[in-house]
Parts: C-alpha cells; structure tokens; sequence
C-alpha cells in the first residue's frame, strides 16, 4: 500500500504519488497488462528487461 500526506497542498500530494508509482514498477506494470501479449513478445521483452539491467549494472561498477 503507498501513503501520501496531503498536508493542504493536493497538487503535490499528486505529483508524490506519481513519483512513489513510477519508482514502485506499478504504472508501467499496468500499461503492460493492459493488453495481451504472445509468449514470443514476453519473451524479447524479457530479454530487454535483462540486457538493461546488466548495462546499469555495469554503468554502475564502471563509476566506482
């Protein structure tokens, strides 16, 4: 469950919600569910996924 304090200033409870969604996966997990996809599409998707995070990695031990 994600929380956000309004404290009076509702455009910035918004926009605290929205960055707590993006960093949490949930909006982009709901724009892939929105439709149906071939196993062969999961599949490329996945690849992509790993190939991204081996490149952060690296990008990541490369600036230490």
């Amino acid at each position: 469950m994600i929380e956000v304090e309004v404290r009076g200033d509702l455009e910035f409870a918004i926009r605290q919600l929205k960055k707590k969604l993006q960093i949490d996966g949930i909006k982009r997990e709901l724009k892939r569910r929105e439709y149906y996809d071939k196993p062969s599409v999961k599949k490329r998707r996945k690849q992509a996924e790993a190939r991204r995070k081996l490149q952060k990695f690296n990008r990541m031990k490369k600036a230490m």
